[in-house]
């Protein structure tokens, strides 16, 4: 596996990639998951998934990418993958509630599930977990911070030239 940092507006990330696809993307701070002993740190330029990786996020970071265009790898359990994909299909600058996330899932029950499946989201930003909101309209949680997902919504409330 190999990984790189890259400095965001909103802090340091940390993107791994395996067999020529993204498996990880999750804020250093946060650090919920560790970099494994036998991860490689590389320069983000020495790796052209991970350079890629890093351009599209200049390009969503300055407003002029809605979508990314990456192979994803995703590392979960059956249920945890569809929630996942289910993530994907919320367009950019638009907004989800959890109990709308697992209908559309087929599963409108598990909702709590929902929440906790976008909680292990091992792709942040790139599956994009900070699009799905509390019923109510309250943000809901997000494990790299409330602050950041209003900061996320807020950046993908403007225009954008995909």
């Amino acid at each position: 596996m190999f990984y790189c940092r890259y400095q965001s507006p909103l802090g340091i990330l940390v993107l791994a990639e395996a067999e020529g696809k993204l498996r990880y993307c999750w804020w250093e701070d946060v650090m919920e998951r560790k970099i494994g002993d036998d991860w490689t740190e590389v320069d983000s330029s020495d790796d052209s998934l991970l350079a890629e990786a890093c351009r599209q996020l200049n390009d969503y970071f300055s407003g002029k990418r809605g979508s990314f265009d990456l192979p994803l790898s995703f590392d979960g359990t059956p249920f945890q993958c569809l929630a996942w994909q289910t993530l994907l299909t919320i367009p950019y600058g638009a907004t989800l509630s959890y109990a709308e996330q697992a209908r559309r899932m087929g599963r409108e029950k598990a909702v709590r599930a929902v929440g906790n499946a976008n909680g292990h989201n091992p792709l942040m930003l790139f599956v994009p977990c900070h699009r799905v909101i509390a019923s109510n309209g309250t943000l809901g949680g997000y494990v790299g911070g409330t602050d950041r997902k209003r900061q996320l919504l807020s950046i993908e409330k403007e225009d954008v030239s995909d």
